[in-house]
């Protein structure tokens, strides 16, 4: 999987996602220190510990560089930024059940948002899965000779 770049300053807009959202009942929004082992805990277990450890990071950040989606109070995804490096968004995933619905479309577009915020004009997408997804949600191009990148001897 490569990396993809993204030109953060021709983002599409995020509010109307995430408003179509909470009119549903799923609220974005970054996580609070005080959720952390929650989100570590649903992250694990529905993806793997390489990612919770990437949550970690991410919750370690000031301002928390993850964003949840919730809905009745439980978490139903997230995604994360500058968790492996800077400029990096990932990782990202939804509940199963959740997919379809626009929530991995939320939480990418507040996470580049958020990096946008920050200061970057441009952010890798690292080993990213769903290449089509990104390219049609943010524009997202892959970066030639980008595998296995910063991901290169890790352990397992």
């Amino acid at each position: 999987m490569p990396d993809m770049l993204v030109k953060l300053y021709e983002l599409p807009e995020k509010t109307t996602i995430i408003n179509k959202l909470a009119e549903e009942g799923i609220v974005i929004r970054r996580g609070l220190a005080p959720e952390k082992h929650i989100v570590k805990e649903w992250v694990s277990g529905t993806f793997s510990k390489h990612w919770e450890s990437e949550v970690d990071v991410a919750f370690s950040r000031s301002p928390v560089s993850c964003f949840i989606a919730t809905q009745d109070g439980k978490i139903v995804g997230f995604g994360c930024y500058e968790a492996t490096c800077k400029n990096y968004f990932g990782p990202t995933g939804v509940d199963p059940a959740m997919r379809g619905k626009g929530v991995g479309k939320a939480l990418l577009l507040a996470c580049m948002h958020g990096l946008y915020d920050e200061g970057y004009a441009y952010a890798i997408i690292g080993g990213a899965g769903p290449t089509e997804f990104y390219n049609k949600t943010v524009g997202a191009i892959p970066i030639e000779g980008s595998v296995p990148g910063v991901y290169k001897g890790m352990l397992k």
